[in-house]
């Protein structure tokens, strides 16, 4: 069974930057759900590149049966990992629902990291980091915002109750959240 963290938190919180710290030093895999799709919308001859096109550029969410298949064929790839950290999916219920279908029996979720940082922030982050996304400017960001708002917080608090969230500030510099992102990790290990 692969080991999968959740990584969770605002557009702009900082989810592929601390990502990428835990990959280099810690021997998880980052899996951005969003990457795996802007690349199968690149992908020659993709039979989903248009529908994902049209949702990232709506600030929708994708159907989940493509994201979990992107999600599962990533896994397949590393088998050797530590584990994954699944950044910015579940990001609402059906997608849980989905995962939950798909990966039952396959996955063991360790927990959720919640980076958590005031949206104001967030956006800005977004606006200045120059990645050149065609999800990066005002009117897809406010969209992405309200999406998460309306539907990924509730999942992060679906898996609150399940004592399942490890929430880190991501406001601050980052390798003080990185520091704080070290210590979760350890906790959880020793488990």
């Amino acid at each position: 069974m692969f080991n999968v963290v959740f990584v969770l938190g605002p557009p702009g919180s900082g989810k592929g930057t601390i990502c990428s710290k835990i990959q280099e030093n810690l021997g998880y895999v980052h899996l951005s759900a969003g990457d795996l799709l802007r690349a199968e919308r690149e992908r020659a001859g993709s039979q989903f590149g248009a529908l994902i096109e049209s949702h990232i550029k709506n600030g929708s969410i994708v159907p989940v049966e493509i994201t979990c298949s992107l999600l599962e064929n990533a896994m397949n790839l590393h088998k050797t990992a530590n584990g994954f950290l699944v950044d910015g999916f579940p990001r609402n219920a059906d997608n849980l629902s989905g995962w939950s279908k798909q990966m039952s029996g396959k996955v063991h979720e360790q927990f959720v990291l919640f980076l958590s940082c005031p949206v104001d922030i967030c956006i800005n982050r977004c606006l200045n980091r120059g990645e050149g996304r065609t999800d990066d400017n005002v009117d897809s960001l406010k969209k992405r915002v309200e999406t998460y708002n309306n539907q990924t917080f509730p999942i992060i608090e679906h898996f609150g109750k399940l004592n399942m969230v490890r929430e880190v500030d991501s406001e601050r510099p980052v390798e003080e959240v990185y520091e704080d992102v070290v210590k979760v990790f350890e906790a959880a290990n020793q488990m």
